[in-house]
């Protein structure tokens, strides 16, 4: 191997290297003490009120319900997030209730509305970002929806007026949900400057700028 091609050959791998360089970014989100409210009479379809005894409690503040995401990726990053979901989400009608209440997904994906109650319900939005009505369907049946615009979308059932739920559509893959002790990890980003928001349903918006560092992670502390 000549001296020129060893060099343009070592080069290629440290610019490999540099474009391989990853950091995550992970931490606690603290939230209020959370409120629940329950239905005390479950709002049954008509001619099967016998076969709905449970419905959902609805819970309002919960750290699972908040959605951590960076604003902007480069397309690199975008493309390689993108490559790795492979499942489509769901929005599941389970116990007289949207399951979950809030669902992320990244512009352009699809998600399955199963109705897994022995009711019937139905699912419709009328939100400018994308507007739906699934029409009334039973248990065992689902329906899909593309979602190709980002922004936020309320999910409804026209049966049941205490059914709601939220689909946040985010303009790229790189977001987050914490568990119920507000914990989270974002995906790895190459290093750079980023600005982070958490958005929820109940809670003001939150935005950070944080800096992605050439080696090592970001540990973040964020508080409502």
């Amino acid at each position: 191997m000549s001296a020129r091609l060893a060099g343009l050959v070592t080069a290629s791998l440290v610019c490999a290297a540099g474009a391989a360089r990853a950091g995550v970014i992970h931490g606690v989100l603290h939230v209020p003490p959370v409120a629940i409210t329950v239905e005390a009479v479950g709002n049954r379809y008509p001619g099967r009120a016998s076969s709905m005894p449970h419905v959902a409690p609805m819970v309002h503040g919960a750290a699972t319900d908040a959605v951590i995401s960076i604003q902007r990726i480069s397309p690199a990053a975008d493309s390689a997030l993108a490559a790795r979901r492979d499942e489509v989400p769901r929005l599941a009608q389970k116990d007289q209730s949207f399951v979950p209440r809030v669902l992320a997904i990244p512009v352009g994906a699809s998600v399955d509305f199963p109705n897994l109650d022995p009711i019937f319900h139905n699912v419709f939005s009328v939100s400018p970002v994308k507007r739906f009505d699934l029409g009334k369907y039973p248990r065992g049946q689902s329906r899909r929806v593309t979602f190709g615009k980002a922004g936020l979308v309320q999910v409804y059932c026209d049966i049941h007026a205490n059914m709601a739920a939220f689909i946040l559509v985010l303009p790229n893959p790189a977001f987050a949900r914490p568990d119920v002790q507000g914990t989270f990890a974002l995906p790895d980003l190459p290093p750079g400057t980023y600005t982070l928001k958490v958005w929820h349903p109940d809670l003001p918006e939150l935005s950070r700028t944080v800096e992605v560092p050439e080696q090592g992670d970001v540990a973040l502390d964020l508080s409502y």
